[in-house]
């Protein structure tokens, strides 16, 4: 991706920064000075997330930042946010990739843990081929053939974040999912694709880095009823929520929203079955279908 565009890592670099600068007492114009940038609009692109900083020790030393953990937790955000977004796969498939979702893929691949609830169909990180085909081709959102099959091939490629790359030196992503009921029972792609995806479920919930929940109608009414979301959560900074309308996805970084819905997901977990009651429940909805 280009500089020009701000990603929310980026976002965050930017404020953390500003926040220094601030409570240095400093305006943008003394302070670029001081930085040996090109005036105050280079420092506001970097405070705005659009331009990559320079060297981050500048920072810390014309803003007089000493403590050693917001600094070790600056540089870290910093690294993340300068890290590439799956460059193969966007490269690939950029043609599909809009720029919401492109920040939702960045996330995910930098993520330690992801808290999903699921409230309509199974999560794409949880889809078989069959059933993301079909969820792709049913939202309508794609006009052709080509671009449906491009999206569900690159659902698919996601995926690997759940395993480990020791290549990258990446642990496998720790996925934990609430699925209401109704995802579960929705005849996407028909029966048969169901069944297949039902088994999917049953056999992915048993890797270590995956606990899976169900929520049974009979919960009644629950924390998720305003629609899915996902929590994500890293090894430095504070947690993303993401929230998908159907317009576009939104991201949520307040700590006042971040909180809300970190809390919400919890009571779902709370009212949910246990993961082992979990997969007895959709053991019986597989059997329904043949």
């Amino acid at each position: 991706m280009a500089d020009a565009t701000p990603t929310l890592l980026r976002r965050r670099l930017g404020t953390i920064l500003k926040t220094m600068r601030t409570r240095a007492g400093l305006n943008l114009a003394d302070a670029a000075k001081l930085l040996d940038l090109y005036g105050a609009p280079s420092l506001s692109k970097i405070e705005n997330g659009k331009h990559r900083p320079p060297v981050l020790e500048k920072f810390f030393a014309v803003y007089g930042v000493e403590d050693a953990d917001r600094i070790a937790e600056t540089q870290e955000i910093a690294k993340l946010a300068n890290s590439s977004r799956q460059h193969a796969l966007y490269t690939q498939y950029r043609d599909v990739i809009r720029s919401p979702f492109a920040d939702f893929m960045e996330l995910e691949e930098i993520a330690t843990r992801t808290d999903v609830y699921g409230a309509l169909v199974i999560p794409g990180l949880l889809q078989t081929a069959d059933y993301a085909h079909a969820v792709i081709e049913g939202s309508s959102v794609w006009k052709t053939t080509r671009e449906v099959r491009a999206f569900a091939e690159l659902r698919m490629k996601r995926q690997g974040i759940l395993v480990h790359n020791s290549e990258a030196g990446r642990p496998p992503l720790a996925l934990r999912c609430v699925l209401d009921e109704a995802a579960l029972r929705r005849e996407v792609g028909g029966r048969g694709v169901l069944r297949g995806q039902l088994e999917h479920l049953l056999t992915v919930s048993m890797q270590p880095n995956i606990e899976l929940q169900v929520l049974p109608f009979a919960a009644g009414a629950h924390t998720g009823i305003n629609g899915a979301y996902t929590v994500f959560n890293f090894h430095v900074g504070e947690p993303v929520v993401a929230v998908e309308p159907l317009a576009k996805s939104i991201y949520l970084e307040e700590d006042a929203h971040v909180v809300r819905y970190a809390i919400a997901f919890e009571h779902l977990q709370a009212q949910a079955l246990d993961t082992e009651m979990s997969r007895d429940f959709i053991r019986r909805i597989a059997k329904e279908t043949q």
